[in-house]
């Protein structure tokens, strides 16, 4: 039997976490949880994830350099942004950018099948090894 796909969240709201993390083993994946972009980047080189999911606002490192970080380890990683907040001040990369693929951005508040649904489509876009 083959193992679980394996998601990791970057998220700083303990409820959201734990709530995307319940509906994500619900729905069969292998979830780790890290309350920012430091802790994620940490389990992320000790654990690969198949997709990362990241909140853009959190303490110590924010989304936008977690993307940074992760794309510099695996230009091909599946990204999805979460997210009530979502700058595009000048000077900062524009993340809807076709440089930063696959990545999509969501909106908070979220739904939950809408996440699934968007995990799917990245999952299955992703190129085989």
């Amino acid at each position: 039997m083959p193992e679980p796909a394996h998601i990791l969240v970057a998220e700083d709201e303990p409820l959201a976490a734990m709530a995307m993390e319940d509906f994500l083993q619900r729905k069969g994946y292998r979830v780790t949880l890290a309350q920012d972009g430091l802790e994620a980047l940490e389990r992320y080189r000790n654990d690969p994830a198949d997709l990362v999911i990241t909140d853009m606002r959190m303490p110590r490192m924010d989304g936008r350099a977690l993307v940074r970080e992760l794309r510099g380890l695996s230009a091909a990683l599946p990204l999805l942004v979460v997210t009530g907040f979502m700058p595009m001040e000048p000077g900062q990369d524009d993340l809807t950018s076709d440089i930063w693929k696959p990545l999509e951005i969501l909106r908070k508040p979220v739904s939950p099948q809408v996440v699934l649904d968007t995990v799917h489509r990245l999952m299955t876009a992703r190129p085989t090894a």
